[in-house]
């Protein structure tokens, strides 16, 4: 044990593999050399040692170095003495630092990673290959000048175009473009064996999507067809096909591999295949006339096939990743990090029964206002986390937009993989900022079977059906309820919608007026507003089949705008008619959550030329007044305007006294369910009696609803009650009939 760590953290080290492993590799890159002799001089068909030793300095860095002088030492002093290794020396180091030096200038971080990676690959190809590979062949022609090569066959600078010059270079460019990434991968695996396992794995995921082994087959079985007919030895029944036109045939093949195998495998494979092509390049160039010709042909076929496989398999792996990552960023939700509806639809097509789970959080929206987006995305990723172990291995938990979920089961025994999955959600807790936190949850179910066409609308009734489940406390089955009175529902709520929209463009609402009588002999009236219907002559809609769904999609602040526009131009058209007339306007929470709200408020009434104390707007006591220091302030606004301020229903609402204390109001007014039996019931008239009261201490005026008796209305101004709303006082009527009424009067 002590040893496996000592070696761990020790085997980087300058004195330690890098010392080593360049000493046994170095003869495995020699014996890869293929060499001959033209013109009394030897020339390469490609040259290994050179990538060798690039690639041990990417691995290792500079502590490469001292083992790169061992091998060299090693290698070369029993065969050439001892001068001949010194040259030897500093012929490889001098390309191997400038190029490594500018390299890494130019590429300081991540500057080792595997071959492949399309960012680096200009400027490896840049620094690595073609810059190395020019240093390591112009010092060769200097030791050719001044005779430290007594080998080479000539004693003077040869051209660059030079035949021989030229193959030379071409063979170093071409082991330093495979060779490389060959001995890369090599040094890596002898580093670390497990890396073995990483490069077959990232193999296979670089393939092509589809590709099979009986493609891979037939492949690997044109490849070594093509390479036997290049290895016939030639005699006098050679062919064509036996000759270097054979070599052409190579490309397209390995093409083929670079854009369905990838670059890892292609790579890998090209380096071998080059090596056995350029060892027994004699059986298909031919000896006798042009052979010179036939070998610098060949030499910039090896070269130019390698750039091409090369620059191919890279740009292909790189496009194959964009196309996958693409696929894979289209079917996960960038915030959230959870599969999507697309995901959905596409998971329920692959199987041809499935069972859809439905979660609805309302309360994540409330969560949401008060500590914000991040609670919510956090819940949606601690509920995932917490379903993963329960779920089969081809389900999966959906983010849909808002506060809801999905969840994808199969078929087999869903009802009580339902109740399961009900039982487990309800054990979960939500940890937010050290604070446990259980929001309910509503489940609705239904089983599908593909192809599922009509997601969209199936979500919709799943999520009316998750509501219900709210109040059950139970999962409700889409299938066991039926889905005809969801898709009514929905259908109803969506056309309500639709004529909610068309109203508030086109104007299609009408105003009534409700006459409100005060003890004192002032009067104003209420606005209230009706919905016309589609066609002329049809009943009108009343408010409470328009506003829940208006609130609901986020329409009620344009029908607050729509109505207090209209009642500020009949009020400017006929202000000779009625002079000094009030109105209350009824306001939504969404209007008075609003910042904006007292603004446009403000630049109306000067548009329009009405005095603020001629409104009075009303706000119904709700659970949708959340956030009540943005009510307050738009309310104090209101009344710093001029304007004045009642709170509508009272009595009735959500935390009334408690909510009385936080709310500045002007106006009070009560709801008509305790005035109408306040003779009948000691308790009513208790209730309405403590109202009063409280309403004294804040100086609030109080406003009695439902008046629709004399005695009723006898009893409320014993009270002290300061204005009567009811039947009694007037029935809702047409705006424009307070016109009429001036007339008359």
């Amino acid at each position: 044990m002590y040893l496996a760590s000592w070696y761990k953290k020790s085997k980087d080290k300058w004195w330690a593999l890098p010392l080593v492993l360049p000493s046994i590799l170095l003869p495995i890159a020699m014996w890869c050399n293929a060499q001959t002799v033209m013109d009394g001089g030897r020339v390469f068909l490609v040259y290994m040692p050179l990538g060798l030793m690039t690639a041990l300095m990417l691995v290792f860095a500079w502590s490469a170095l001292p083992g790169i002088i061992l091998a060299l030492l090693i290698y070369f002093i029993p065969l050439r003495g001892e001068f001949a290794p010194l040259m030897a020396v500093i012929h490889f180091l001098i390309p191997i630092t400038i190029s490594w030096g500018g390299y890494h200038i130019f590429v300081p971080r991540r500057s080792s990673i595997m071959f492949g990676a399309i960012t680096l690959t200009a400027q490896r190809m840049v620094w690595l290959v073609l810059v190395n590979s020019l240093i390591f062949v112009a010092i060769y022609q200097l030791g050719i000048f001044f005779g430290w090569y007594t080998d080479a066959g000539s004693s003077s600078v040869e051209s660059l175009l030079h035949a021989r010059t030229l193959i030379n270079f071409q063979a170093v460019l071409i082991g330093c473009l495979t060779g490389m990434p060959f001995f890369y991968t090599v040094i890596r695996m002898c580093r670390n064996p497990r890396f073995a396992f990483s490069f077959v794995s990232r193999m296979k995921a670089q393939m092509q999507t589809g590709v099979t082994k009986t493609e891979m087959a037939l492949w690997a079985a044109l490849v070594v067809l093509l390479i036997s007919l290049l290895l016939v030895p030639n005699n006098g029944a050679s062919t064509i096909f036996t000759t270097d036109y054979t070599l052409t045939l190579i490309l397209p093949l390995m093409l083929w591999g670079a854009m369905r195998f990838g670059f890892l495998f292609i790579t890998t494979s090209w380096t071998i295949i080059l090596i056995i092509l350029c060892s027994g390049f004699y059986n298909y160039l031919p000896p006798y006339m042009g052979f010179q010709l036939h070998l610098a042909i060949a030499s910039s076929c090896y070269a130019v096939f390698s750039m091409t496989i090369y620059l191919m398999a890279v740009v292909t792996t790189r496009q194959r990743f964009l196309h996958r990552k693409a696929r894979r960023v289209a079917f996960i939700d960038p915030i959230v990090q959870m599969a999507n509806l697309r995901a959905l639809n596409r998971d329920l097509s692959r199987h041809p029964w499935s069972a859809l789970a439905f979660l609805r959080v309302p309360e994540l929206e409330l969560l949401g206002r008060n500590y914000g987006v991040q609670l919510r995305i956090q819940y949606k990723q601690q509920l995932n986390d917490y379903l993963q172990p329960f779920l089969a291995d081809n389900e999966d938990v959906y983010h849909l937009s808002g506060h809801e979920l999905a969840v994808r089961m199969n078929y087999d025994s869903y009802h009580e993989r339902i109740e399961s999955l009900d039982q487990h959600v309800k054990q979960f807790r939500f940890m937010w900022d050290g604070m446990a936190m259980q929001p309910q949850v509503g489940i609705s179910y239904c089983h599908v079977r593909q192809p599922v066409t009509h997601i969209y609308y199936l979500l919709g009734e799943l999520s009316t059906m998750a509501d219900l489940s709210l109040s059950t406390s139970k999962p409700e089955s889409l299938q066991q309820q039926g889905s005809n009175h969801v898709q009514n529902a929905v259908r109803n709520k969506v056309a309500m919608m639709n004529r909610l929209q068309a109203a508030i463009d086109t104007g299609n609402f009408v105003l009534m007026v409700q006459r409100i009588e005060g003890v004192r002999g002032d009067t104003y009236h209420e606005i209230l507003l009706r919905m016309k219907g589609d066609n002329e002559g049809d009943n009108l809609f009343m408010p409470d089949a328009f506003l829940s769904v208006a609130h609901e999609f986020g329409l009620s602040s344009k029908i607050d705008k729509w109505v207090l526009e209209a009642t500020l131009t009949f009020m400017d058209n006929h202000r000779e008619q009625l002079p000094g007339s009030r109105f209350s306007i009824n306001l939504t929470p969404a209007s008075v959550g609003r910042l904006q709200f007292a603004g446009e408020v403000k630049r109306l009434l000067k548009c329009y030329n009405i005095e603020p104390w001629q409104l009075i707007f009303e706000i119904t006591e709700s659970n949708a007044l959340t956030n009540i220091e943005q009510v307050n302030a738009t309310l104090t606004a209101l009344q710093n305007m001029g304007c004045r301020v009642a709170i509508d229903d009272f009595g009735t609402g959500y935390a009334s006294y408690a909510r009385l204390k936080d709310i500045s109001a002007d106006i009070l007014k009560i709801d008509g369910s305790f005035i109408r039996n306040m003779l009948t019931s000691s308790l009513d008239y208790q209730i309405v009696d403590s109202i009063c009261q409280l309403a004294r201490i804040k100086k609030m005026q109080l406003v009695a609803e439902y008046v629709e008796s004399e005695q009723i209305k006898a009893a409320v101004q014993s009270l002290g009650i300061d204005y009567i709303q009811g039947y009694l006082i007037g029935h809702p009527r047409p705006l424009e009939s307070l016109l009429t009424q001036k007339v008359e009067t």
